[in-house]
């Protein structure tokens, strides 16, 4: 798990040295990491319109980070891309956020992104799922009559051939035909393997017979098995093959396609923090826009010197901030995580 704190300051000159030393200190003490964290200036004309959209921001990260916690628990075994590199080399896409829209646009964008992701992510999860679920009940339907019965306790996979041309057949014979099946089976195909007929499973109606031959042969043997009364236990096999392709089949693109969107809700996550940051940052130092921005990987036993570190050296900004929260990480817009200095939280499972 790694912990980022991005911390805004004004641009002015008292607030820039204690940055500096705080980067100094920070390197010298093994306090924190420090990366540069460029914020683009955002178009924003009236600080009412920054009024209006914080609270919409406050929603919007806690609806993002519900839909990235829901893709934590699908894929965090399949990621390879690298976040904490992300979050440390940040860039504002401007490609997909152009910095020339207003900032409810902005903000509009990335929710219309997260919502589309959110729903196509439900409607693949709720099929894969019914997937899963019918072929788990296929899987433990242990009980009923031997031509619906499943075979997966019972038939051994050496019990079973099947290459290129040959394949095994089950098939059902009642307790009075056995002898039958002995004397019959081979000359239901020419093309039936001779002395392949094994019993693999019995109980008191009967028993089931497993049968090799070739692959063209099938359909030629299994009517005329039927004309002699034999039953192959097909069906459920069938529909538990197909069942077993299709989970294949669907958690392959759902994993490919959680891989893509994962990481896109991810980079929206993260301009929407950096948006709540831009936010916030007008509304404390005013317009024009005016105000620095440092990214920080606190060392994980020493986040109450970096706390008091930080307070230190930006106290000046706002005296009546508290400096002796408890730490670390309540969320980062939560009423009572207020300093003198603009602060985000940023902590996620999948940033390890």
């Amino acid at each position: 798990m790694t912990d980022f704190w991005l911390i805004s300051v004004p641009q002015d000159r008292a607030s820039s040295l204690s940055l500096e030393k705080l980067k100094h200190t920070v390197s010298k003490t093994n306090l924190a990491s420090s990366f540069k964290f460029s914020i683009p200036e955002l178009k924003v004309s009236i600080c009412s319109v920054c009024v209006c959209l914080s609270m919409s921001l406050f929603f919007l990260v806690l609806w993002s980070s519900m839909v990235l916690c829901h893709h934590d628990i699908c894929c965090l075994h399949i990621l390879t891309v690298d976040l904490v590199s992300y979050v440390t080399k940040f860039q504002w896409d401007r490609a997909k956020y152009s910095t020339a829209l207003p900032l409810k646009n902005l903000a509009d964008i990335i929710a219309k992104q997260v919502s589309q992701v959110e729903t196509e992510m439900r409607s693949r999860s709720a099929a894969y799922n019914h997937i899963k679920s019918s072929l788990k009940g296929f899987e433990v339907k242990t009980e009923g009559c031997l031509q619906t019965r499943m075979l997966t306790d019972i038939v051994k996979r050496e019990d079973l051939v099947d290459s290129e041309y040959l394949t095994t057949l089950l098939v059902v014979v009642s307790k009075a035909s056995y002898a039958q099946w002995e004397n019959t089976y081979e000359s239901l195909s020419e093309f039936v393997v001779p002395r392949s007929s094994r019993k693999v499973f019995e109980e008191k109606e009967g028993a089931i017979f497993t049968v090799t031959l070739f692959k063209k042969a099938v359909s030629d043997f299994t009517a005329n098995a039927k004309k002699n009364s034999f039953d192959q236990n097909e069906c459920q096999k069938q529909e538990m093959r197909r069942l077993s392709v299709d989970k294949k089949e669907q958690y392959g693109t759902f994993v490919r396609w959680l891989k893509v969107n994962f990481r896109e809700v991810f980079v929206a996550w993260i301009h929407l923090k950096v948006l709540g940051v831009f936010v916030e940052s007008v509304l404390r130092y005013g317009l024009p826009v005016s105000f620095q921005t440092l990214l920080l990987q606190p060392d994980k036993k020493h986040g109450k010197k970096l706390r008091e570190q930080l307070s230190s050296l930006f106290g000046h900004l706002d005296p009546t901030a508290p400096v002796d929260l408890d730490m670390p990480g309540v969320s980062t817009v939560a009423p009572q995580d207020y300093y003198s200095y603009i602060y985000r939280y940023s902590n996620h499972l999948i940033l390890k």
